[in-house]
């Protein structure tokens, strides 16, 4: 039911003349997905800089409010840079995400990401050592920079992989089947009868 409705919205806003703009301009689809991946960079080293502080891997003669106050400001204009990019992307091609698992659990990760970022800059903001105090929090810290950076790697991953998913199947399912996505099989090997 859901993804039959998913279905016939798909069909309707690829039918949008913003959408068909977006699909035959050749030069809009490449300039959206560069602004996203550079905005994904900027927002992925951002929050990944502070985990490894957290971790005391990098930075360790900067107090970690310094460092927090640096790199994750940074974060909340590039998503809405992100929110812009991705929702025309979807717009652009919307069977490409809105009719893939992996789109929704990319979203999923990125709510818990963003979640977790606000929690930990207003942790920092409002008590700026409360990491730092003793030994109990700075293994705390370690943990929510732990979780932090693999949501982030998850993020990435299945941002990438929504290129390699189809309707949330994967294109290897179909290569180690002998198909090609969309239905193109290899061409069968003619077998010669020796009578």
């Amino acid at each position: 039911m859901l993804h039959a409705g998913l279905s016939e919205f798909s069909k309707w806003l690829a039918a949008t003349a913003l959408s068909h703009t977006i699909q035959v301009a050749g030069w809009i689809i490449p300039t959206l997905q560069t602004i996203h991946i550079l905005s994904v960079a900027v927002v992925f080293s951002s929050a990944i800089l502070v985990d490894l502080r957290m971790w005391r891997l990098l930075g360790r003669d900067q107090p970690l409010p310094d460092v927090a106050r640096r790199f994750l400001p940074a974060i909340w204009p590039v998503l809405l840079i992100l929110l812009i990019t991705g929702s025309l992307l979807i717009i652009g091609e919307p069977r490409r995400s809105l009719l893939n698992s992996t789109f929704y659990l990319k979203m999923a990760l990125l709510a818990v990401a963003i979640l977790l970022t606000a929690g930990l800059q207003r942790s920092i903001s409002s008590s700026p050592n409360f990491w730092d105090r003793d030994r109990t929090r700075r293994i705390a810290g370690q943990f929510v920079a732990t979780v932090s950076i693999l949501i982030w790697c998850g993020i990435l991953f299945a941002g990438r992989w929504i290129a390699y998913t189809q309707a949330g199947c994967s294109r290897f399912y179909f290569i180690f089947r002998g198909q090609r996505p969309g239905g193109q099989y290899p061409r069968e090997r003619s077998v010669v009868s020796a009578d």
